[in-house]
């Protein structure tokens, strides 16, 4: 079974990722962009705004498609993950929903964090740091 899911890649004037240390399986506690689950009848756009407002406290502005990974998850699953571009439109940031914590990265700091399989290559891949 494949499951349709969006994550937004938030970069900051200072050239820092927005990153959520996850929740809850699968990633608990692993560093990620915010994203997740696109919901029966919704627009890649509204759910990653949706999840990251929900993740974050932010409202976000979704753009372009930055990149699509494919990765297992249980029982058979596959997550189909479509990563956008976002930029900030309002609001405070603070961990909600299944985020443990929230906060922006420098590429030095990705180095250092437990990130979750894949994500800093992908990125580097995309070219979506300024």
């Amino acid at each position: 079974m494949r499951v349709n899911c969006v994550g937004a890649v938030i970069i900051d004037g200072a050239g820092r990722i927005l990153l959520v240390r996850r929740g809850h399986a699968p990633g608990a506690g692993l560093w990620s962009v915010p994203g997740g689950r696109v919901e029966p009848g919704e627009t890649d756009a509204a759910a990653v705004e949706r999840e990251v407002l929900e993740e974050t406290g932010l409202r976000v502005a979704a753009g372009a498609l930055a990149g699509t990974v494919e990765r297992p998850g249980p029982g058979g699953v596959t997550y189909v993950i479509r990563d956008y571009l976002a930029s900030v439109t309002g609001g405070e940031t603070v961990a909600g929903d299944d985020a443990a914590a929230v906060r922006w990265c420098s590429r030095r700091d990705l180095a250092r964090l437990p990130l979750v399989a894949g994500l800093a290559e992908v990125l580097e891949e995309w070219k979506v740091w300024p």
